[in-house]
């Protein structure tokens, strides 16, 4: 089993655990219910904002859906270099979760990086709840936000309101870049 149907298998189960119906994750994920259906069966791939409002609607850490473990470590957690939870979302993102093991997360930390744009292929802007930081490590991203067009450097970060539409490109070649989403509320 690879390793989108293994997390779509944890969400039909966390869903069916919680006596939800698939119209009900779907509607409260903010995720239209044709691809909430396909998700469920593993037939298509996640995007990170979908991935993560599913797991706020269904109530666990997106560790859970990601490992199948619950985040267990408490006071601090260390990742060294090249060390954190990776995981591919879309071909042109590239994911390292830096704080995947951390129980309770207020934030979730990821390394991106996003893959130089390719000719003729769009990418579809997403939303989900929380806010954002994002803080350009190498090369050059270009951010289209709520509509507005940012282009930021080594060295820039923008904050925001993640429930805008955001989708980000790489035009000049790869991108890193340190994303923190905060999430809504507190966590115990």
């Amino acid at each position: 089993m690879n390793q989108i149907q293994m997390i779509a298998m944890r969400i039909a189960d966390l869903r069916e655990i919680l006596g939800m119906t698939q119209e009900e994750v779907a509607e409260k994920s903010q995720v239209p219910l044709a691809d909430y259906i396909a998700y469920e069966k593993g037939e298509k791939d996640f995007s990170f904002s979908n991935l993560f409002n599913i797991a706020e609607t269904l109530g666990v850490d997106i560790s859970d859906l990601l490992t199948g473990e619950s985040p267990k470590l408490r006071g601090y957690i260390l990742t060294r270099n090249g060390k954190g939870l990776v995981f591919d979302r879309r071909k042109q993102y590239h994911y390292q979760h830096l704080a995947y093991n951390f129980s309770h997360k207020l934030a979730e930390p990821f390394i991106v990086t996003v893959e130089k744009d390719q000719p003729g292929v769009e990418k579809q802007a997403h939303s989900h709840e929380g806010q954002e930081f994002d803080y350009v490590l190498e090369g050059i991203l270009r951010i289209i936000l709520g509509g507005n067009e940012l282009l930021l450097g080594p060295g820039d970060s923008v904050y925001y309101d993640s429930s805008l539409p955001h989708v980000m490109y790489a035009p000049e070649g790869d991108c890193r870049f340190i994303a923190v989403v905060i999430k809504n509320g507190t966590n115990e």
